[in-house]
């Protein structure tokens, strides 16, 4: 089995879980499923539990809010990683800092993560699809802290196109091709 990489971008709500989910699910295989989330509240946990419900019970799940690179080395080998989702890592991280926050500091720390992360997956033979939300198509956040937020995903999603063989943008759960070819359904 020779390592793939498909990115599942969009906006909030665009179907980029669904669909990942579905491309994982029609091949087969051993999943392991990376979850980014935290439980911060009742919404989230109702989230959390609603994606949970919508895997498949024999898929093997590692939550890992942040360093996910490190969590992946210890993880159980598998065919399939589905990492949901970049989002949630990114702001993992801005939420372990303390304000005032230095973007110097929050950079570096999403460039170690995503350094982490990559090593992991250009070493891996599994085939990844990740999912992240594009959210540099709207309104410029009228604080430092959500433009901090906004540009780091933006660099983060850069990094993983490059990497990817398979980029999608989805909209209103239709994938669009960006890079690579659309994979079968």
């Amino acid at each position: 089995m020779a390592r793939s990489l498909t990115l599942v971008l969009g906006g909030a709500r665009s179907g980029k879980s669904d669909y990942a989910q579905g491309l994982v699910e029609r091949d087969g295989g051993k999943v392991l499923f990376v979850a980014t989330a935290t439980a911060s509240d009742e919404e989230m946990r109702a989230r959390i539990a609603a994606h949970r419900q919508g895997r498949p019970a024999h898929w093997e799940t590692i939550e890992a809010p942040t360093r996910v690179g490190q969590a992946l080395r210890s993880a159980p080998a598998a065919e399939w990683i589905l990492l949901d989702c970049m989002t949630l890592l990114v702001n993992n991280i801005l939420v372990g800092f303390a304000e005032p926050i230095a973007e110097t500091d929050f950079y570096h720390a999403v460039d170690e993560e995503i350094n982490a992360l990559l090593d992991v997956i250009l070493k891996s033979e599994a085939k990844w699809v990740i999912v992240s939300n594009e959210v540099g198509l709207g309104l410029v956040p009228a604080f430092p802290l959500g433009r901090f937020f906004r540009d780091a995903l933006g660099r983060v999603n850069q990094r993983l196109a490059q990497e990817a063989d398979t980029v999608l943008f989805m909209v209103s759960g239709i994938p669009m091709l960006v890079k690579g070819e659309l994979p079968k359904q």
